[in-house]
């Protein structure tokens, strides 16, 4: 097996990941080592199938619709990693659609780890306020966002 084939199979892995969490597809824990560590902003870090099982399903709780962007994504193989830049949407069972504000872009950034064709840690960078209610708290990104669209309507 060439080093391009196993990358190829890692980015499918990567993509099924995203796949399988849009579709709430059982088979998700299938992708990850029995040891796997995965780490989610404010949820923290998950360790083995278990944990990680438990963390989906507390995310699930919150979310009624997600999708990632697949088409779109910005995908960066290395060696053991895959890398992955995209946007997301979707409803929280709160009603509230997402991205929704100047504060929740979709945006986010997953770095996969893989120990051969599994993954075996996972990092994702992303706000996990999808509503923007944590808005009120960090009132200094009103200022930014006000100084950044003052800016643009002077150039």
């Amino acid at each position: 097996m060439s080093q391009t084939e196993q990358q190829q199979r890692r980015i499918d892995a990567a993509i099924n990941y995203f796949r399988y969490v849009d579709n709430g597809d059982s088979r998700l824990l299938s992708l990850f080592t029995d040891n796997a560590t995965l780490y989610f902003p404010k949820l923290g870090l998950a360790h083995g199938k278990a944990e990680i099982g438990l963390l989906a399903q507390g995310f699930a709780s919150e979310i009624v619709e997600i999708q990632h962007d697949i088409e779109n994504f910005n995908i960066m193989p290395s060696g053991d990693y895959v890398v992955i830049e995209g946007q997301v949407k979707g409803v929280t069972y709160s009603g509230g659609a997402f991205p929704s504000n100047p504060y929740s872009h979709g945006r986010f950034c997953n770095v996969f780890e893989f120990d051969g064709d599994l993954i075996k840690r996972v990092h994702i960078h992303e706000d996990p306020d999808f509503n923007g209610v944590d808005a009120p708290r960090v009132e200094w990104a009103k200022k930014v966002q006000e100084n950044i669209a003052q800016l643009r309507a002077s150039l």
